[in-house]
């Protein structure tokens, strides 16, 4: 019984193989179709597709069940659904607002906004670790802080404090607008 568990068959090893290659080229061609986006994590849906690709992959290369035809077709129709929601979002702004998380403005300057970094479900913890995976070496280097809508956490930081981030790049961002309104300025120089 536990040979069975730990060993497999040179016949095995070339179905799986064979799996493998037909997936590749399946996954190859519907990526051409649908574009490098259905893998990308934009959104929480693009996000649930690309686990479903990978799901759908590992389930029929390793495995007799389901055959390669219905691991295709599984890819042929998430992918499709990739490609119509995309198409949806851009025509129906309803419909991205009910699909998509926006970002939240979590830090501005050295201020943490405690209100959206709640609301965002981070802890003071998980903004640190995000500031120093983003070299931030102190606060008077960083502009804003965006929980994005992925998951991901921008820092927008700059060497010179007096630099400003463009409005556009805040636009449709939760609490994008306390910003303009609480952006510490920098002391003027002391020069002599």
């Amino acid at each position: 019984m536990l040979s069975e568990w730990t060993t497999t068959g040179w016949g095995q090893v070339g179905l799986i193989a064979l799996s493998a290659l037909a997936m590749y080229v399946a996954v190859i061609l519907l990526t051409r179709l649908a574009g490098v986006r259905s893998f990308s994590k934009m959104s929480g849906f693009d996000f649930a597709v690309t686990v479903a690709i990978g799901s759908v992959l590992g389930s029929v290369i390793l495995s007799k069940d389901p055959p390669i035809a219905n691991g295709v077709a599984a890819l042929v129709i998430l992918f499709g659904l990739q490609i119509g929601m995309a198409v949806l979002r851009s025509r129906f702004p309803g419909l991205q607002l009910l699909a998509d998380n926006r970002p939240r403005l979590i830090m501005i300057g050295g201020e943490v906004q405690y209100d959206q970094l709640k609301k965002a479900k981070m802890t003071e913890s998980d903004l640190w670790g995000k500031l120093r995976e983003a070299n931030a070496l102190n606060f008077s280097q960083v502009l804003a802080v965006i929980a994005e809508t992925t998951g991901d956490v921008s820092v927008l930081h700059a060497s010179d404090p007096d630099q400003e981030i463009e409005p556009e790049l805040l636009k449709g961002v939760i609490a994008g607008e306390r910003y303009r309104h609480n952006r510490p300025r920098a002391l003027p120089s002391c020069r002599s």
